[in-house]
């Protein structure tokens, strides 16, 4: 798998470049150091269309795929942006798309591209079960008409900011089912009815100018109607999204490396010690060459699950190394970037702490790189289950 030729995005690249380009450090420095929501930033690139890129056009979006998702992605991090505070769209639009009914496609989607409706919200991970998707004990028991919810979820992102949320639930007890990746289904929630009436949402500070919060369900009630699917295949339906999610984690872990390897680059050229420019020691361009190489070879892994995943392949394993190679790359080009800049590095202004804070993430969610390993030693080279 080659890297697209350079020009094949550059319409998209541009027009994003654009936009983010009224959004320079300082309105990101702001909003970090007032723990805001860019809501400004994200308003924009809704009316840009960008968010509903990936909305078939008979729904009133542009219909592009992942790949070009990534490239959005990719290109808000490049300039100094976060994606973060977008990305659920993306990656929860495509568990819709793939598994959704017509009617609630047409319910939902034109009013998503119209930037009615935001669909930023996922809700899986759990307080005692982490990443043992398998093992939620949030229920959804079916009583006539509606579903009762009940449950805690943790680690969602952007409920705060978001109209509408993914969630999974386990529809059959554990014990009732033949394989433990049954019995779970995936509903849409209207959270402006959800909130207050059974849902109660507690936010998390944390390190990262992140908005995520745990969630506390209590009999909440949410019409059948709002079962994507059939009843019991949630998982496999979920995974349609994090793949996709991983994908574009991966681009923008690019993005950020490719900052961090702009900005080590130019200071090294500009900053004199010793009567000459840092650049010239190997002890500083060595590193920041090995990060630009990771960057570039993570790229190229990225470009393999996009082509998997818009082809209607399984790209699980593609997908799971790209992000892990991007991850890795993005953290290591952060490190280089930081030790360039020395104690400067530090300092709020040169933004490089901020877009520091903000990739280490990475190496943790969406999924933990050890996870990552753990899934290619046994999936890819047979190794034996580990956990």
């Amino acid at each position: 798998m080659t890297s697209p030729s350079l020009n094949k995005y550059e319409d998209i690249r541009e027009g994003v470049r654009g936009l983010c380009a009224e959004f320079d450090a300082a309105y990101w420095r702001s909003v970090d150091e007032r723990k805001a929501f860019p809501e400004e930033f994200v308003e924009a690139m809704t009316k840009a269309g960008w968010l509903a890129a990936m909305i078939p056009e008979e729904y009133g979006g542009s219909g592009l795929g992942v790949a070009e998702a990534s490239v959005i992605l990719e290109e808000v991090n490049r300039a100094g942006g976060n994606s973060g505070t977008v990305h659920g769209q993306m990656y929860n639009m495509f568990t819709l798309l793939r598994h959704g009914s017509e009617e609630q496609k047409q319910k939902y989607l034109p009013r998503i591209a119209a930037g009615e409706l935001r669909l930023q919200s996922m809700g899986v991970t759990e307080p005692t079960t982490g990443t043992d998707t398998t093992k939620i004990k949030t229920t959804a028991v079916k009583r006539g008409d509606k579903y009762v919810i009940n449950g805690q979820k943790v680690w969602i992102s952007r409920i705060q900011h978001s109209d509408l949320m993914i969630l999974l639930a386990r529809t059959t007890p554990l014990d009732e089912v033949t394989r433990k990746s049954e019995g779970m289904s995936i509903f849409i929630v209207d959270l402006h009815e959800a909130i207050g009436n059974g849902l109660t949402v507690q936010p998390i500070a944390n390190m990262v100018n992140h908005e995520t919060n745990e969630l506390f369900f209590d009999d909440l009630e949410i019409p059948a109607e709002n079962l994507i699917g059939e009843e019991g295949k949630g998982f496999r339906y979920i995974l349609d999204g994090l793949n996709a999610e991983r994908a574009l984690i991966a681009a923008e872990c690019i993005g950020d490396g490719r900052w961090f390897i702009e900005k080590a680059r130019n200071y090294a050229n500009d900053r004199e010690v010793f009567g000459r420019p840092i650049g010239k020691n190997q002890g500083i361009q060595f590193p920041i060459a090995k990060a630009h190489i990771n960057v570039e070879a993570a790229d190229l892994m990225r470009w393999r699950a996009c082509e998997e995943y818009d082809s209607g392949r399984n790209a699980g394993a593609s997908a799971n190394m790209a992000k892990y190679l991007a991850a890795e790359a993005s953290w290591e080009a952060a490190n280089a970037c930081l030790q360039t800049h020395g104690g400067f590095g530090f300092a709020n202004e040169y933004d490089v702490e901020r877009k520091f804070r903000e990739t280490r993430l990475y190496q943790v969610a969406p999924i933990s790189t050890n996870l990552i390993l753990s899934y290619v030693a046994e999936h890819l080279l047979e190794l034996p289950r580990s956990f």
